[in-house]
């Protein structure tokens, strides 16, 4: 891949029976990541979101690295026309590789699987082993529940206020561009009106 461009690492959903506008929203972050040329880091995966945003990549000229374990290629889930696969042997492989390669990390809405990359990735963030921006595309408020345990976290001092900052939220795909481009220090508080601030 191009050293010279950013590169992100996008988790999300393989589930390829969602609603429309999921399938969108990952269209769109797609076609914006390649037109601002930022270069693409996913799970390799050809359903879903994930196959979706894979498309809208490199339909719109950009450049996408997908890290699979070998199980997974097996199984007949990779995408075939991605510009570099890496195989791995572990799925802990796999995420390790998609995080020390990436300047961020951006979780589109999935299942348990992008939950826990998801929360792995805040919580190197915590340790300090990853020190780039962690982004949710809070497409339809659908990790609005997950902001709402967070904040009980912080109520019922299971953790840090100071880690609200871990990670920013965007409504939309254009959102997520502009955090990205402005390598922004604004942090969500999840407070209790995070919902209207989105």
């Amino acid at each position: 891949m191009n050293k010279k461009n950013p590169i992100v690492v996008v988790y999300c959903a393989s589930s390829p029976e969602i609603d429309k506008s999921y399938i969108k929203d990952a269209e769109k972050l797609g076609e914006l990541l390649a037109r601002n040329g930022v270069d693409c880091i996913t799970g390799a995966g050809k359903l879903g979101l994930m196959g979706v945003l894979n498309d809208a990549v490199l339909n719109n000229g950009g450049r996408v690295k997908g890290i699979i374990p070998e199980f997974m290629v097996e199984a007949g889930w990779c995408h075939e026309s991605l510009t570099e696969t890496i195989i791995t042997e572990t799925i802990h492989e796999r995420k390790e590789q998609m995080a020390r390669l990436s300047d961020a990390a951006i979780a589109l809405p999935g299942g348990i699987g992008t939950l826990e990359e998801l929360a792995e990735i805040i919580t190197w963030k915590q340790l300090g082993l990853f020190k780039n921006p962690v982004i949710i595309l809070n497409t339809n408020n659908y990790y609005d529940p997950l902001l709402d345990f967070l904040e009980r976290m912080i109520e019922q001092k299971f953790m840090n206020p100071s880690y609200a900052n871990l990670l920013q939220v965007a409504s939309t795909p254009e959102e997520v561009i502009n955090i990205l481009k402005n390598k922004s220090d604004w942090n969500p508080s999840f407070s209790k009106n995070h919902k209207k601030e989105l």
